[in-house]
């Protein structure tokens, strides 16, 4: 198990929730004897594969959260290389997955997730992909983005029902999972739904079924959860199961 992470991503970039103090603190915390990677900037190439020039230049003009936003998505897109390998997740911010084709809110500006299938796709490493959502919110920028692709599928877990995930991915055939791992669904957080052990098994339900379907390949990427006290616990939690 490896977690693609940078410094750089404890930077105060904007006022808003994903951005705060403490947050990637928390998890370092709960993580260090994990095996760490340091991330890589995209390119605005693979930028490019998800998003419209207007959008990347719109990203550009907020310089300071651009260059942030670069590594995010190429922190992400290391992960789902790894992913060939072993498993891995990428401890990331900006977030991504209300990130559209050419709009993003939501504290994202690129969708980082969304951005690694397409290269994946894009390089012919992959022919199907499911993305595996549990953050608070639905992925709204994932969804749009691949609305008409039926090569990716992507779902959100409703509420706090953890077992619709292995429903989901009964029915489907992939060659990778893609997490967008969100934790603002905890009691302690924004939502209130689930236990920190429930993130256990989201994470033991995704390995199953990534080393039944498609070789055990699986990588996840950092999303919502902003309760520092609760936050750590909860991705070591996930990463328990998840490896």
């Amino acid at each position: 198990m490896k977690i693609v992470f940078d410094e750089r991503f404890f930077e105060v970039y904007t006022s808003d929730p994903a951005a705060s103090a403490g947050r990637l603190e928390s998890i370092l915390m709960e993580t260090q004897d994990y095996g760490f990677v340091k991330a890589e900037k995209a390119s605005d190439d693979d930028i490019l594969l998800v998003h419209t020039p207007q959008h990347l230049e719109f990203v550009r003009s907020m310089y300071r959260i651009y260059e942030l936003a670069l590594l995010a998505a190429g922190a992400t897109i290391m992960a789902s290389e790894i992913a060939f390998r072993e498993p891995a997740f990428a401890l990331i911010r900006p977030p991504g997955h209300h990130a559209s084709p050419d709009s993003s809110w939501g504290f994202c500006y690129f969708n980082n997730i969304a951005v690694s299938v397409r290269k994946l796709l894009a390089n012919e490493k992959i022919n199907r992909a499911v993305i595996v959502d549990f953050d608070l919110h639905y992925g709204d920028g994932t969804a749009n983005t691949f609305q008409n692709d039926s090569s990716v599928k992507y779902f959100h877990m409703p509420s706090a029902e953890v077992e619709s995930i292995a429903e989901f991915l009964e029915g489907e055939e992939f060659d990778i999972i893609a997490v967008s791992a969100g934790f603002d669904k905890h009691r302690g957080d924004w939502g209130s739904y689930l236990e920190t052990e429930d993130y256990t098994e989201i994470g033991e339900i995704i390995k199953e079924f990534a080393e039944e379907k498609c070789e055990g390949r699986r990588y996840a990427a950092l999303e919502g959860g902003y309760v520092t006290s609760v936050l750590g616990k909860n991705v070591r939690a996930f990463l328990e199961g998840f490896s």
